[in-house]
């Protein structure tokens, strides 16, 4: 299931709103400010963020501004502040949509499942395979293929992988892959991480393939299929 994390410092709106979408099929995830949302991100990579935009700690325009210097996760803004500058700013900041409390949960989903349409979410097939050009993960086998060929991957190099591949669009620094890709949070230094990615290129470029593309001062992120 696709991870949806909601941001909202009412309990009660974030659990009618996570109740919603639990029912159309999505995995939820809860904040109730802005410096746990940031941490909750970085840690869960969920495919869309619903935030509110006034809240303590930080408000939802710092949070945006923040995720977006990471990363082009999905946006959607669900606030009481409805007036249209308020709208369009949110929407310059890098908001994909923009719902006005009070809001109709059932609208609130449909607009969730429309922004993850055009953002072309991460396919999850069935047996849990994420497919991108000619690489393949297969989640349940906890295998990895290149034009159909096993590429032999130690637990470390696939998790990496995998963290690439959900998230195709997104680059990924040294820090967030700390974070996301090893399990239980632990610390392993730039250099480690260096030598997985040079591991991982290597076994695919006896294939003839290369699924890691370097983004030069920021860190790594999937190769364009």
């Amino acid at each position: 299931m696709q991870k949806v994390l909601v941001v909202d410092d009412d309990a009660h709106i974030r659990d009618v709103v996570c109740f919603a979408l639990r029912r159309a099929g999505y995995e939820t995830l809860q904040a109730a400010d802005g410096l746990a949302a940031l941490d909750q991100a970085a840690r869960e990579m969920p495919a869309l963020v619903v935030l509110d935009i006034l809240m303590p700690e930080l408000n939802g325009t710092d949070v945006c501004r923040r995720l977006r210097e990471q990363t082009d996760t999905p946006i959607i803004f669900l606030t009481s502040k409805d007036q249209e500058m308020d709208r369009i700013l949110g929407l310059e900041l890098g908001g994909d949509d923009y719902v006005v409390k009070p809001f109709s949960p059932g609208e609130l989903v449909a607009r969730v499942k429309a922004v993850l349409r055009r953002r072309g979410a991460p396919v999850h097939e069935a047996g849990q395979k994420l497919r991108h050009g000619r690489l393949v993960i297969d989640l349940e086998a906890h295998v990895a293929l290149w034009d159909g060929a096993e590429v032999a991957l130690t637990a470390m190099e696939f998790a990496l992988l995998r963290t690439f591949a959900a998230h195709p669009r997104r680059a990924f620094t040294r820090d967030n892959l700390m974070v996301t890709a090893y399990p239980g949070g632990r610390y392993v230094s730039d250099r480690t991480i260096d030598s997985h990615i040079r591991h991982i290129r290597s076994k695919f470029g006896a294939l003839g393939g290369d699924p890691i593309e370097t983004v030069h001062g920021v860190g790594y992120k999937l190769a364009v299929a």
